[in-house]
């Protein structure tokens, strides 16, 4: 009895094994026919023009007040400087799942685990469409792949000057769409899962929350990463024309906030940063390119 009990189990692991390399490829090439479907969906945002000139960039102090929109989020915001900027363009839209899997397959460049692992689970757990993932903005990016993709694209991430402007407009708007505080319908934010499955919207959604200059999505959805490293005081001594940011740091810096921020992170003036390296379900980007006159 105690032989035929244990050839039993013997023989079930040696099928189970046999079997679970045909289930891995057979999960893969699912996988991939998916990956391939979402990028086949590609479609590049229109990109907006921003004149040359004057704006406000930063925040001016404010104490009495601190749990106000307005009081800085942190002393890196500050002084407030006006700052002047050469025309430019920027992406109307935050780059979409499906630019960035389309970059990865032209570029024959490997899908990161997190975002593999992440696409696998909407399909099979939550029965999510391609057509619906297509339009997600992208995410699980380190910088380097943001900035690369933007350069194949005849880009270039926007400096934090150039993604501040784009935000906010000449005037230092708190928030992309004025001053009123963030609600369901202005912004994507204060979002909870608990296995961190992103609840985003499509990138060229969100109307009723666009910048001066008609962006989506400078405010929540997923942060986005620019140019700059992120100089905790670089704004007391920033050149008032056209800055590039510090020269080198450890943090690029990140903008707008993402679904889960709280509304203070969603203020057009605050500043975040990350490693380079870091894949985040809350980090994205968008590009820029510089309009030659």
């Amino acid at each position: 009895m105690k032989f035929r009990c244990s050839f039993s189990w013997t023989l079930t692991a040696l099928l189970v094994a046999s079997a679970a390399p045909a289930d891995a490829a057979n999960q893969a090439a699912e996988s991939a026919k998916h990956f391939a479907a979402i990028a086949q969906l590609a479609q590049p945002s229109p990109m907006v023009p921003i004149p040359e000139g004057w704006f406000l960039m930063g925040t001016i102090r404010k104490d009495d007040d601190p749990y106000g929109m307005e009081t800085q989020f942190d002393d890196t915001e500050m002084p407030q400087r006006r700052i002047w900027l050469d025309a430019y363009e920027i992406d109307r839209d935050e780059v979409s799942l499906a630019e960035y899997l389309a970059w990865l397959q032209a570029q024959r460049r490997r899908l990161s685990e997190e975002l593999q692992r992440l696409i696998r689970h909407l399909i099979s757990v939550h029965s999510l469409p391609d057509y619906v993932m297509a339009r997600w903005p992208a995410l699980y990016i380190v910088w380097q792949e943001a900035a690369d993709f933007c350069q194949s694209q005849g880009k270039r991430l926007p400096t934090e000057a150039e993604w501040e402007k784009a935000a906010r407009g000449l005037d230092g708007n708190l928030f992309p769409w004025g001053k009123a505080k963030p609600e369901w319908g202005l912004a994507v934010f204060g979002q909870y899962h608990v296995h961190e499955i992103p609840l985003v919207a499509a990138v060229d959604s969100g109307e009723e929350g666009r910048s001066p200059f008609g962006l989506h999505h400078m405010a929540g959805n997923v942060a986005e990463w620019v140019w700059d490293w992120l100089g905790i005081d670089y704004y007391v001594m920033m050149p008032e024309r056209n800055p590039q940011g510090p020269a080198t740091g450890r943090y690029k810096s990140v903008r707008g906030g993402s679904w889960k921020s709280k509304p203070e992170m969603l203020r057009t003036a605050t500043r975040g940063g990350a490693v380079p390296d870091q894949r985040a379900a809350t980090i994205g980007f968008r590009c820029a390119r510089a309009v030659f006159q």
